[in-house]
């Protein structure tokens, strides 16, 4: 309530962020990755350009901003129930380099500038890359944008917001990875609709698990995974996720995603 304080029970910093998130299952899952984005001239910036390199990150494309690096503020209460504050910081000064590494794969998240992400897609579209648009923080999107990702990874939620499948189908999208968490996930085409049920775990943190799927499934699409194919691998790095606490911390490891494939279901 306004003029309210409250005590609290505990503090923890997490390296995070949906980009570096996503970035980090992605060079997990076996991809050479590289980072487009902007950090501040601070110590978390340092110690998030330390999370690129120790993952194999490229991280030549993070510009230094002179604004703060960009934060995430959580308040859980004793129900688990949270309310985030976001400060975008230098997430709102990024923008392309001159001319886009060479890649395979591009995927993008809605937490810098929407003209960035649009132009970006130009880019990859034009250079015969693979455009993978996660649409989160959910936002309400150009029928632009949308026209240029050939696949969107939306949740339930995310996907109510944009208009539904039909709509984005109909915008150009070419196939929508809708992830509904417990109940697994919905690939949808214009040729039909795909489930993938979800792998049996034990549930510690469901903190980053999107993230983990959205960039190990891309990981597999740049070593040359037909969708359905990848899709898969990216629910199992999803369901490791939960296992572990912390976004970063539970990116999980090629080795661990192949394993959980092979048992049994």
């Amino acid at each position: 309530m306004p003029g309210e304080t409250l005590l609290g029970t505990s503090l923890a910093e997490h390296a995070g962020g949906k980009g570096l998130n996503q970035a980090v299952a992605a060079a997990r899952s076996g991809a050479r990755t590289t980072m487009i984005g902007a950090v501040g001239n601070d110590e978390p910036g340092v110690r998030l350009r330390a999370v690129l390199d120790d993952n194999g990150i490229d991280s030549s494309y993070v510009a230094v901003s002179n604004d703060i690096t960009g934060r995430a503020i959580i308040v859980v209460d004793d129900h688990g129930e949270n309310t985030i504050v976001v400060v975008p910081g230098a997430n709102g000064a990024v923008r392309l380099p001159q001319a886009l590494p060479r890649c395979r794969v591009v995927v993008a998240q809605l937490e810098v500038p929407l003209a960035t992400v649009t132009a970006g897609f130009a880019a990859a579209r034009a250079a015969g890359a693979m455009t993978v648009l996660n649409p989160a923080p959910a936002a309400d999107l150009t029928a632009e944008l949308l026209g240029l990702a050939d696949v969107v990874v939306p949740n339930e939620h995310e996907l109510e917001l944009l208009g539904g499948a039909d709509r984005l189908i109909e915008l150009g999208v070419r196939a929508l990875v809708v992830t509904r968490g417990a109940q697994g996930v919905d690939l949808i085409t214009p040729e039909g609709r795909q489930h993938v049920a979800p792998f049996r775990v034990s549930v510690v943190d469901t903190t980053g698990a999107g993230d983990a799927f959205c960039g190990s499934m891309c990981a597999r699409l740049a070593a040359g995974d037909d969708l359905a194919t990848a899709v898969r691998w990216g629910a199992a790095a999803g369901a490791l996720a939960t296992t572990v606490a912390g976004a970063v911390p539970a990116q999980p490891t090629a080795s661990a995603i192949e394993a959980l494939l092979a048992q049994p279901s």
